[in-house]
């Protein structure tokens, strides 16, 4: 009763605020209706041809080898130059795009993972009557809805809860979350509602019980940023823009304008990361869509130019599935130094984030434990004392840097407007800088619009909204069932292909092997507890896949969801893409090696080890490490001081349990430190110490030596698979 009186208050009070957005809202809904007369059905209205497959990269190579001149070429391949390389093929114009990694390989594909119009934005605009940040939650929303319609397969509505504590609270939030509603209007994917306590801890019953007023449901769009951003590059592709990851710019190419006798940017030098070969790539318009990078690019025009961005890092952290719901996220709108934090489930597993702090510009960003330990404390907040939030529970960590447009007024990044900016140069070199990732398509469209109108180009107006992304054209939600049926795919490895590879997921059964076994009949797994297949490294390295990096980090998630299991799916994928890129034996050691550099610096292997090294503190009770050391003698029968393989076996052969060597192998390597290829009583006293202090957690070598000291006259199975412990 006392809830309902403060809405109908807050109703009343609020009632200006409401008809304004409304107003607004409606006027804005007006005009976009009145603009999409203009482009009814812009999609249908592509007279361009789509090719059934997308070129291979040595032909995309030795096309922008030989295209004496392209009206547009974007430099950058995250979602944004994608999106602007979409636009411009789409509207007949004959475009390039030139990324010196890989497509996704920055920002793009570290984000929250969330398609949202910023529920933040909007509160900053009511508060300050910010009609600049109003329009920009207004268009991130219209992006949103058609994000979701142009790659279902990849995208989908998410429930994201706001837990609420005090009363006042409730209708505070509750007209915030309902103006957000307002805002999306036709296009809200679902409308916001109110929950009970115990309605709410029936949803997520790992919530904070105590103080518990109630809380807001309300919907906002989630998606798999890399596939997505390579979705974008491959539909590009299959239209007829010459599309190269591992195409490095070295300089703008200029030439002096008869007319004005100004320099103007006609093209750009590049060099094939992956030969080393250089050559020109000539164009009547050069976009500049290198996010964080921005600057740079822009000083190759004109090294006096100011800088207009101010880079941001972003760290999340991924921690098993069962710290949430299924199909329910979290939003922290108040964090201890005032900041947002989701808490989102995602590929079956649990994503916390994000971190908002300046830094300075790299192409390896690495996550700082201050970082990840912000974020547990986060989460510790809301999640009832009945959960224990462990360190050792960190999956995988990374940070990404958000490329935002400086304010010269602003005193911190978090006032800082996401939104985009277009400029073009006295040169003419086209630069887009800024935004979010909902709304790159608008991003695109906008600088594209500028490119026609500064380089008179011919071409009509943008064609992509309702242009539906590689994969989707066929996708239905029940695609996965026919692959199960067609192939004899496991149904999560089904549901995986169908969500990932749209209908596009059929080539990629086609080519998996058969198992061998009664069920499934096809598909083998990479790793056990993950749903990717060998057969994805063979069509990864069609999608342009060229290092063991974009494979488990951007083709499959792995990296971004266990670094361990990634780590151990490493030698099999590179045994894969060596045979399909002829790699010598050489090739292969030196791509295994930069894929355990990336884990370890770029995923949070890092914090792994810093967890448990040599000089970690032992803090065990007297009768804890009698107990342990009692554990540890059973398998050091010689009193040696160590243990090695052979111990382990020995004691397992005792009690008829056999184990693979290099299984084995795998296990010790763990825990032992100082890499002599054995654990010493020391190394083990370590790990149990850090694993009662929630430090670390899933220690194969601690769950074998208690299962087989707790059953060494029994004859059971010692399970030696990952428990889902982490960094």
């Amino acid at each position: 009763m006392a809830f309902q009186k403060a809405v109908k208050g807050t109703a009343l009070i609020g009632g200006g605020a409401i008809a304004t957005v409304f107003g607004l809202s409606q006027f804005s809904q007006y005009r976009n209706k009145h603009g999409a007369f203009v482009h009814v059905q812009a999609a249908e209205a592509v007279t361009v041809p789509i090719k059934n497959h997308f070129p291979t990269r040595e032909q995309q190579i030795l096309a922008l080898q030989t295209t004496s001149e392209f009206d547009v070429l974007v430099i950058g391949g995250g979602a944004t130059g994608c999106g602007c390389a979409l636009d411009a093929v789409t509207r007949g114009l004959k475009t390039a795009l030139l990324e010196r990694d890989d497509f996704s390989s920055g920002t793009s594909s570290r984000s929250t993972k969330l398609i949202h119009g910023g529920v933040r934005y909007l509160q900053k605009a009511i508060m300050k009557l910010d009609f600049e940040q109003y329009k920009m939650v207004k268009e991130a929303l219209e992006e949103r809805a058609n994000l979701l319609e142009i790659a279902p397969h990849l995208s989908a509505p998410l429930p994201i809860m706001l837990p609420v504590y005090k009363w006042w609270q409730l209708p505070y939030y509750w007209l915030g979350i309902k103006l957000y509603d307002l805002v999306a209007g036709s296009q809200c994917l679902k409308s916001s509602y109110v929950l009970s306590k115990s309605r709410a801890l029936e949803l997520f019953p790992m919530l904070r019980k105590d103080k518990l007023v109630g809380a807001i449901v309300y919907y906002d769009g989630q998606h798999n940023d890399a596939r997505m951003n390579l979705a974008i590059a491959l539909t590009a592709a299959r239209y007829g823009a010459a599309t190269a990851n591992y195409a490095e710019v070295l300089c703008l190419l200029k030439t002096t304008d008869p007319a004005s006798g100004k320099e103007r940017v006609c093209g750009v030098r590049c060099r094939d990361v992956l030969t080393g070969q250089e050559f020109d790539v000539k164009a009547k318009c050069v976009i500049n869509a290198t996010g964080p990078f921005t600057d740079s690019v822009r000083k190759m025009d004109d090294q006096e130019v100011p800088n207009i961005c101010q880079p941001s890092a972003g760290v999340h952290i991924v921690m098993p599935g069962y710290y949430s719901p299924d199909n329910m996220g979290l939003l922290d709108p108040a964090t201890s130094d005032g900041r947002v934090i989701f808490f989102l489930p995602w590929e079956k597993m649990t994503i916390a984030g994000t971190t908002d702090s300046p830094t300075d510009v790299t192409s390896h960003p690495i996550p700082t434990e201050e970082d990840i330990n912000f974020i547990l404390n986060e989460v510790r907040n809301y999640l009832s004392v009945d959960v224990e939030v462990r360190r050792g529970d960190v999956l995988a960590a990374w940070s990404g840097i958000r490329p935002l447009v400086t304010d010269p007024n602003s005193k911190d990044t978090q006032s800082i407007s996401r939104n985009h900016v277009v400029t073009i140069s006295d040169s003419g070199l086209v630069t887009i800088a800024g935004g979010k990732w909902t709304t790159y398509r608008a991003m695109a469209q906008d600088t594209i619009d500028a490119a026609v109108q500064a380089h008179n180009l011919k071409a009509g107006s943008s064609k992509t909204i309702g242009l539906q992304l590689q994969g989707a054209e066929d996708w239905s939600p029940t695609l996965y069932i026919r692959l199960v049926q067609d192939y004899g795919l496991e149904s999560e490895v089904a549901q995986h292909l169908a969500s990932t590879y749209g209908d596009k997921a059929f080539e990629v059964a086609k080519i998996a092997k058969v198992t061998g076994k009664r069920w499934p009949i096809v598909g083998k797994r990479l790793v056990s507890e993950f749903p990717y297949i060998e057969a994805e490294v063979v069509y990864g390295v069609k999608e342009y896949a060229r290092t063991a990096v974009d494979m488990v980090s951007r083709r499959t998630r792995l990296a971004f969801l266990n670094v361990q299991a990634a780590e151990e799916a490493l030698p099999r994928i590179v045994d894969i893409m060596g045979k399909e890129l002829n790699w010598s034996e050489q090739k292969k050691k030196e791509e295994l090696e930069a894929a355990k550099k990336f884990l370890y610096y770029e995923m949070g292997y890092k914090v792994k080890s810093d967890q448990l090294t040599d000089s970690s503190e032992i803090s065990l009770a007297p009768s804890d490490i009698e107990r342990y050391k009692k554990r540890f003698h059973m398998f050091d029968k010689d009193k040696k001081g160590f243990i090695t393989i052979l111990d382990v076996q020995r004691v397992l052969e005792s009690i008829s349990v056999q184990i693979a060597e290099n299984t084995l192998h795998d296990i010790l390597n763990e825990v032992d430190l100082n890499k002599n290829g054995q654990v010493e009583l020391n190394e083990f006293l370590q790990l149990m110490s850090a694993i009662q202090k929630g430090h670390v957690s899933g220690s194969r070598l601690a769950v074998l030596m208690k299962t087989a000291e707790e059953n060494l006259h029994q004859r059971v199975v010692i399970p030696v698979d990952r428990s889902g412990g982490g960094l």
